[in-house]
C-alpha cells in the first residue's frame, strides 16, 4: 500500500516503524520542522525524522499545511492513504481529500473522551480506569472525525505517562496495520462519534506540575504520575525546587499538608490535604534523581519539615 505519514513523537515512530517493516511504501515523511532544544539551544530532530532516514525515506518539513504550494506538491505524491500520529498540525480539506482511503489518525484515547494534545496525560489527572487507541478518518475538526477501529486497554494504578506511552504507542503500531487491511477490504465501516462524553485533553501546562499538598493523596500521586517522565512533578524545600517522581498514598496522622511526618532509612512519608503520600524518589534542581534516604544524606529534612511552604 502507498502511505504518506505526518507524525512527530517517538509515539507515532512506532507506528512509522511497524509501517515500513510489514512492506508497505511509504512514499514521504511530514514531520515538523527542527526546533531548538537544550541548554545549546541546538537544532533537534524529532523521532520521526531519525526514523525515517534510518530507513532512507523521503522526509517534508513544511511549516505549514495550508500554504498552496505544499498542497499542490503534496498533490503529486498519490497515496492510497495518509496515516498521521501526534503530527502537531491540522490538516485541511484539500490534503483531506487526497487519498483514496482518506487520512487516518491513530490516537491515543477511547474517542470522543480526550479530544486533544495531552490525552494520556489527561486519562492520568482524572483517574480514568481505562484508555486505549482509537482509529479514525479524519475530517477537518479536532479529533472529530468517523471511528473505524478501537481498543481498550486498563490503566494500572503505578502506570506513568512514560510507562503508558509505551503500551499505547505498541498497540496503535499495530491497530492501524490491522485497520488499513481491513478498511481496504471493506470490513470496517466508519462510524460517527458519540455525542455524549466528550472531553478535551488540552496541553499540559507546566504550571499543572506544582504540587498542592492540600489535595488529596491520591489526587497528587495521579499528577506526580501524569507528569513522569515529563515535566515532573514540583515542589519547593526552604526554597529550593524538588521534583518528586514517584509515591504512594498511605495513612496520614493529621499533620498540616506538606509536612515531612517521617523521614528515616527508606521513603520520605508527607502529609497532604487528605491522607499522606511515601515519596521514595526526589531530585533537587540541578541534580540527580535518587532514592529518598541518598537524597537526604545531602539534603537534611527534619520531621516537621514543609514542603511548598
Amino acid at each position: 500500500m502507498r502511505i504518506v505519514f505526518a507524525g512527530t513523537p517517538a509515539f507515532a515512530a512506532s507506528a512509522l516503524v511497524a509501517l515500513v517493516s510489514r512492506g508497505d511504501q511509504v512514499v514521504s515523511v511530514l514531520t515538523q520542522p527542527d526546533r531548538p532544544a537544550g541548554r545549546g539551544l541546538k537544532p533537534s530532530i524529532s523521532a520521526v525524522k531519525q526514523a525515517a532516514l534510518e530507513r532512507g525515506l523521503n522526509v517534508l518539513q513544511p511549516p505549514s499545511l495550508r500554504d498552496p504550494a505544499w498542497i499542490e506538491r503534496l498533490a503529486r505524491e498519490p497515496a492510497d492513504a495518509w496515516v498521521v500520529a501526534a503530527y502537531g498540525l491540522l490538516l485541511p480539506q484539500p490534503i483531506l481529500d487526497l487519498p483514496r482511503l482518506g487520512c487516518l489518525n491513530i490516537h491515543a484515547s477511547l474517542l470522543p473522551r480526550w479530544r486533544g494534545a495531552a490525552p494520556i496525560q489527561r486519562a492520568l489527572l482524572a483517574g480514568d480506569r481505562e484508555t486505549g487507541i482509537t482509529i479514525m478518518r479524519m475530517d477537518a475538526g479536532l479529533d472529530t472525525g468517523p471511528i473505524l477501529l478501537e481498543r481498550a486497554i486498563t490503566i494500572d494504578a503505578d502506570d506513568t505517562s512514560g510507562s503508558l506511552h509505551e503500551r499505547l504507542a505498541r498497540l496503535g503500531a499495530g491497530l492501524i496495520c490491522e485497520a488499513l487491511d481491513r478498511y481496504d477490504r471493506g470490513e470496517l465501516v466508519p462510524r460517527r462519534q458519540p455525542v455524549e462524553g466528550v472531553t478535551y485533553a488540552a496541553k499540559i501546562d507546566k504550571r499543572e506540575a506544582l504540587i498542592d499538598w492540600h489535595r488529596p493523596a491520591a489526587e497528587i500521586d495521579r499528577l506526580i504520575r501524569a507528569m513522569s517522565p515529563a515535566p515532573g512533578a514540583q515542589t519547593t524545600l526552604d526554597g529550593a525546587v524538588i521534583k518528586i517522581w514517584s509515591a504512594r498514598p498511605v495513612d496520614g496522622d493529621g499533620a498540616p499538608a506538606g509536612t515531612v511526618c517521617h523521614r528515616g532509612d527508606g521513603p520520605l512519608t508527607i502529609s497532604c490535604g487528605v491522607g499522606a503520600l511515601s515519596v521514595p524518589e526526589l531530585q533537587r534542581s540541578g541534580g540527580r534523581r535518587l532514592p529518598a534516604d541518598v537524597f537526604l544524606r545531602g539534603t537534611p529534612v527534619s520531621p516537621g519539615a514543609r514542603f511548598g511552604a
